[in-house]
């Protein structure tokens, strides 16, 4: 006779040994051999865009952490089920729970990045699930006594044998949550990719981006830098963990609707003169005054040169990039060949891109939303039109082309922050590329705009930073409320809307205390 509880714990324990001895020795494979991840990465796309935005909103930069916790805990109610199960049919439980381990090496053979060795880690973990399943029911099974009433005996006896069952159960289940936490999963999830960047040397940019005075940044405690550092840097893509790429083995095919198709290497993008700019990127996710926005020095080679490379064809109106972890944007052709610093980037600030902002070749596109522009990790550009062609967030609802609006963002003070009554420092950052920022204003309360001063322009792709103040501020609750206008008059907007299908708007307005 066997106990549905029991038998449940058997499966979930199971199930923790399948994943953890397949991810600890998937650290020998790398992360496409490791099978949470593996699922995780596959459930991305299946997700329903309405679902997406909250959760970016809610969790920020722990969405991915999210989705592998709530990935194994659904692997772990499975086993569960299945062990439930086994307390009446024990060879059907058995075969499900086989047919359930499939189901990840399956997953990791269909991802692009992944080679048929790297389902072996699951294999064996499987295969050691299986046996530690069988185990702990043998285990759990006790002597059918027909309805009778244990006597004082049996139930003697019986006390053992279910404490070793605990004992074990809990031996394996220890065994297996350690072998997660040690596994490729949270290595990934924790660190990148140093070994495959310290592989690449970039060379001295032929066009270096001219210094960013001083008078860039207002000189005002708790302003965000004008360069934004690469760990500071918003991270939103659909990787659960970087992909790690030899850049020895990276390359850039350019096809589709060209004359010519081209294929470049990483050796021979580094030969070429290499062009360095000030670029702010920002995500169409961002809420009205968030910080899925930041400013970098790119490195990298005009994408409007490999694109002439190939020769489009008149008729296309659209390239399709596409990364290596399956994700494609689509990106307005004329965003790539006209004057706009578009780049095929290799360098953030002076070193090789970081692996979780696209190590090593990824694209950025002044004056779009990244999600038709900046695409990482790329290893394609298929030139194509938008009426034949659609892309990863196009699919699920999002513009096609994302021209970045006129926004703006209150750094300081910080929101519900307590200030000494008198004079109040405000200050923060704006952004208008493709025209520049002409004007910020800012208001207390309900009173009237006031000009802030800028900081001097350094190009009309990067963010502006912005500095006022009020004095004789009383004791109380305040709000401030900033805007901007942009070089071409256009003001920015204060109706609020989501950021589905093209970008949230609407003023940026923070309550404080004076006390």
């Amino acid at each position: 006779m066997r106990r549905p509880l029991h038998t449940a714990l058997a499966g979930v324990v199971a199930t923790l040994v399948l994943f953890g001895a397949a991810d600890l020795l998937a650290r020998a494979f790398g992360p496409p051999a490791a099978p949470l991840l593996a699922l995780g990465q596959t459930i991305i796309p299946l997700a329903p865009a309405g679902l997406i935005k909250p959760v970016i909103d809610l969790l920020g930069h722990n969405d991915k952490l999210f989705l592998i916790l709530t990935t194994g805990l659904g692997a772990l109610v499975l086993g569960g089920l299945i062990g439930w199960l086994a307390s009446r049919h024990l060879r059907a439980a058995t075969a499900l729970l086989g047919l359930a381990g499939l189901i990840p090496i399956v997953v990791i053979l269909i991802r692009p990045e992944a080679e048929a060795p790297d389902v072996i880690p699951t294999v064996i973990g499987l295969v050691l699930g299986l046996a530690v399943f069988r185990l702990l029911i043998s285990l759990a099974t006790r002597p059918d006594v027909e309805n009778e009433p244990e006597s004082e005996s049996e139930s003697e006896s019986a006390a053992p044998s279910r404490r070793r069952f605990f004992v074990i159960t809990g031996v394996f289940g220890a065994a297996g949550a350690a072998a997660v936490a040690a596994g490729q999963t949270v290595a990934s999830l924790a660190l990148d990719a140093g070994a495959a960047v310290a592989k690449l040397v970039l060379p001295k940019p032929a066009k270096t981006a001219p210094p960013i005075p001083a008078s860039a940044h207002p000189d005002v405690k708790g302003l965000a830098p004008f360069v934004t550092d690469p760990k500071d840097f918003y991270r939103i893509d659909t990787a659960l963990a970087p992909p790690v790429i030899d850049p020895e083995e990276w390359s850039l095919r350019i096809h589709g609707m060209v004359e010519t198709e081209v294929v470049i290497t990483m050796d021979e993008l580094l030969q070429l003169p290499l062009n360095e700019h000030h670029i702010t990127l920002t995500c169409v996710s961002n809420p009205v005054g968030g910080d899925l926005v930041g400013n970098a020095t790119w490195l990298g080679y005009p994408v409007r040169e490999l694109l002439a490379r190939a020769k489009p064809l008149k008729d296309a109106d659209m390239v399709l990039s596409h990364s290596i972890d399956g994700f494609s944007a689509s990106t307005p052709i004329e965003a790539l060949l006209d004057d706009r610093d578009s780049l095929l980037a290799v360098g953030m600030n002076g070193q090789p891109l970081p692996p979780e902002h696209g190590f090593p070749a990824r694209l950025v596109v002044p004056g779009l939303y990244g999600f038709v522009s900046a695409t990482k990790w790329v290893t394609e550009l298929e030139v194509t039109r938008f009426d034949e062609k659609t892309a990863y967030w196009t699919d699920r609802g999002w513009d096609a082309k994302a021209p970045i609006l006129v926004a703006s963002r209150i750094d300081v003070p910080k929101p519900l922050e307590k200030v000494a009554a008198g004079d109040l420092a405000v200050a923060g950052t704006a952004w208008a590329q493709r025209s520049g920022v002409k004007r910020v204003d800012v208001k207390l309360d309900d009173g009237e705009w006031t000009q802030a001063d800028l900081g001097d322009e350094v190009n009309i792709d990067t963010w502006r930073q912005w500095k006022t103040g009020f004095s004789d501020v009383k004791a109380g609750s305040h709000t401030v409320t900033v805007r901007a206008i942009d070089q071409d008059g256009n003001i920015q907007t204060p109706e609020r809307r989501k950021s589905i299908p093209n970008s949230a708007t609407g003023h940026h307005h923070i309550q404080f205390r004076v006390e």
